[in-house]
This record gives structure tokens, sequence and C-alpha cells, in this order.
């Protein structure tokens, strides 16, 4: 199955049009969360800011919250696809998403996994640090973090506003 990555304003059509079985919602904490009814407990919500260096003020993801992240998507069996969502669907999200695939493909090459997110949408910024927080505690010793800046940046939310909805798939590799 795949991994459904959206804004939030089509976040709710969108889990129910995929049917999918678990959600991810990352928003800052002011932002309110979607309601998915479709997926009862099954949706993760976290409070943190689209930032990659600490600001006074502002909530960024530590290791700890990483962790639950990495459980959560764990969790899910790939029999339905998961949708991941953040405010533009541009940063948050789309390092969410390559967290995942890596997540589920212990064994495939990042950088694999890294182009197929460039090809599924030319305009994903995935936050750097999700990436280097993820592979350090699912212990790729950098090579998520090289494969991000190998893609490079795609486009800032002040140029797109939101990231066109796009699938991403969730089996790399043999």
């Amino acid at each position: 199955m795949s991994i459904v990555v959206s804004p939030l304003s089509l976040a709710p059509r969108l889990a129910k049009l995929h049917k999918v079985s678990h959600v991810v919602s990352l928003l800052d904490p002011d932002t309110p969360f979607p309601v998915v009814r479709e997926v009862g407990d099954r949706h993760l919500r976290m409070e943190i800011h689209d930032i990659e260096t600490p600001v006074d003020g502002l909530d960024i993801c530590c290791s700890d919250r990483m962790k639950m992240i990495l459980d959560f998507v764990g969790g899910w069996q790939r029999s339905a696809p998961i949708l991941i969502h953040c405010y533009a669907g541009l940063s948050r999200s789309t390092a969410t998403a390559y967290i995942t695939a890596c997540a589920h493909n212990p064994g495939a090459d990042e950088e694999e996994i890294a182009l197929a997110l460039r090809e599924a949408s030319a305009h994903a910024s995935p936050n750097r640090h999700l990436v280097a927080l993820a592979d350090a505690v699912l212990g790729r010793d950098g090579r998520m973090v090289r494969a991000i800046e190998r893609i490079g940046r795609g486009a800032s939310w002040y140029d797109v506003g939101e990231n066109a909805p796009f699938t991403l798939a969730s089996r790399f590799g043999a």
C-alpha cells in the first residue's frame, strides 16, 4: 500500500477517498487537528513547529517525539494506505513519509527512497531535523540525511502555498 501525503486542507477528504487505515498529523500547537472518523484511534496528532533548529517559544521535534512517530508508523500494517499531512504538505509531512518508507524498508537504499520522493513531488522539501532524528533512532549512520541532502530542497511555502497531494510507495528493494 501507499503513503499518501497532503496539506491539511485536503487531509480529511483524501483520507476518505483513499480509505486510509492510519493518519499522521504534524501541526503547529495552535492549529486545530482535522477529525478523521474513519481511522478511529489510529490517528497520531503531533504538535511540532516546522523548524530545523531550536527557536525560543516554538516546539521542535525531539528524540522522544520521533520515537512516538516511528512507533506509530511501525504499527501500520500496509493493508491500506496511510495518510501523512502537515499544514502545507511540504516539509514535516514529506520528511515523515520518507521516514515511514525507510522504517518499513530497513534493507532498502535510502537514496532510492529519497529519489522516489523527489519523483513523486518536485516541491517536497523534507524537514532535515526530522530526518536526522529518525536516522539516529533507526541507526542509519547518516545515510538518510545524505540522501535527503542529495535530492535538495523543493519549494518553499512562500513560493507555492500548498503542495499538491502525492503518493509514495511503501515497499522498496528486494
